[in-house]
């Protein structure tokens, strides 16, 4: 491993916008060094105060690998909330407000890429992360205050994108044990008929808590994954299993779909803010643009697959959250899936769509633990680096674990949502109860 130190900030400068526009693409990546300099002098003028990054062209990923990684880490739990975000911002205002917000989203990504390049050119540098791209922008502002604080600026966006991807972690693991602890309560009332509606009469398991407690061990050893590239693998089988699952909710959704002429074009505005939370929730994958676009053999096509993944992943939001309100109407729940009717075929689709998350739960971890772990690491003897790194990384998971544990079950649904699944009918099951889950 190839340990750097930081260099000192450079000049201040007052950065060209329309430079920054026009500039070519130039590849530099992690694993490759600028035009300027030979191979040895790139990895040693390589330097991030925050970064733990390995050289080597074994550590690089595929065009088809990125592409596969950035689907992985834009769909996630966010997906299945959004029929319900659809019906509190309206048919008509939900598709459109997330329109905007994908071109929004693919629009800022493109301003971040462009600016790490930027840098990278500038400073002759092969790698410049989140924390850097701030501390180099602000450092060429014209105005002084902003210079002399510029490290602020790294340790702000670091710290923000610790919580929000630890934040993702934590709903995973509620997502993981209240789908299963679903699934294995209803199974003795769980049939192969489709068709019916009948309440189904959960048998009460373990708290889902101890569930939470059965994944973590699992998932400390996910995390212990540092390379993308054999990530890219588990983010693939998560892929497949989340398509299936995806593939058999439209099969359901685009049933006899009801007249859409009942629902509102756009809901009360007093709805819309818990639509927007939900559709920023479902846009999750922004922590993983550099990380992605820097362990690439060859950057230069990131762009393109930065543009057609994100619109692979808006089209895929508009169209369920769309047709999931158009289906359920006022029923929808808080997930799709607990819409869906209580037999093995549907059953399935959390069980699958379950697989695929606790893959996604390595590819969100990422981002924070090459923020936290290198801090650790370099404060210890050289032979104790790698126990160190694994032993950060289980009590970070072991964080987002305990965290969910001590602030009490903030995201689990009324039980009584997952006893009555609703079909296009409408009807509803008699003698629901208003039992909240534990």
């Amino acid at each position: 491993m190839l340990r750097v130190r930081y260099r000192p900030a450079w000049a201040a400068a007052t950065m060209s916008t329309q430079r920054l526009r026009n500039e070519d693409y130039h590849d530099y990546s992690s694993t490759d060094v600028s035009p300027d300099e030979s191979p040895s002098e790139g990895l040693n003028n390589f330097s991030s105060s925050g970064s733990y990054q390995r050289f080597g062209e074994s550590n690089s990923t595929t065009w088809f690998q990125t592409l596969i990684h950035l689907l992985k880490s834009n769909i996630g739990t966010g997906l299945l909330g959004l029929p319900l975000a659809v019906k509190n911002a309206g048919i008509l205002m939900g598709p459109l407000s997330l329109l905007v917000m994908g071109i929004v989203a693919v629009h800022c990504m493109g301003i971040l890429v462009k600016c790490a390049h930027h840098f990278c050119h500038r400073l002759n540098k092969s790698f410049v992360d989140y924390g850097d791209t701030v501390m180099y922008g602000l450092e060429s502002s014209p105005s002084s205050w902003l210079r002399n604080h510029a490290h602020w600026g790294r340790h702000i966006v670091d710290f923000f994108l610790i919580v929000t991807q630890l934040g993702f972690c934590c709903v995973y693991f509620v997502f993981l044990a209240e789908n299963f602890k679903q699934v294995i309560e209803a199974a003795n009332a769980t049939t192969n008929d489709c068709h019916s509606n009948e309440t189904v009469i959960l048998t009460p398991t373990m708290d889902s808590r101890l569930y939470m407690l059965t994944f973590l061990p699992f998932l400390v050893l996910l995390v212990f994954i540092r390379n993308l590239r054999v990530l890219s693998v588990f983010s693939l089988l998560a892929n497949v299993s989340m398509l299936v699952s995806l593939v058999m909710i439209y099969q359901f959704i685009v049933q006899r779909i009801p007249d859409p002429s009942r629902l509102p074009l756009v809901a009360s505005w007093k709805t819309y803010p818990l639509f927007f939370g939900t559709a920023i929730f479902a846009f999750e994958g922004i922590g993983m643009v550099l990380p992605l676009e820097n362990k690439m053999k060859d950057p230069r096509k990131f762009p393109l697959i930065l543009y057609v993944g994100m619109a692979i992943i808006t089209a895929l939001y508009i169209s369920l959250g769309s047709l999931g309100y158009l289906q359920f109407g006022a029923n929808i729940q808080g997930s799709i899936t607990l819409n869906l009717p209580n037999c093995w075929l549907y059953q399935s689709v959390k069980l699958l769509y379950s697989f695929g998350i606790f893959f996604t739960y390595a590819l969100q971890f990422y981002v924070p633990a090459e923020i936290i772990v290198p801090f650790f690491v370099s404060r210890v003897p050289e032979h104790c680096e790698l126990v160190v790194d694994l032993f950060v990384r289980t009590m970070l998971v072991c964080l987002t674990s305990s965290l969910q544990q001590m602030s009490g079950p903030l995201l689990v649904l009324p039980q009584h949502l997952i006893q009555c699944p609703k079909l296009p009918t409408g009807h509803h099951c008699p003698g629901a109860t208003e039992k909240e889950g534990t």
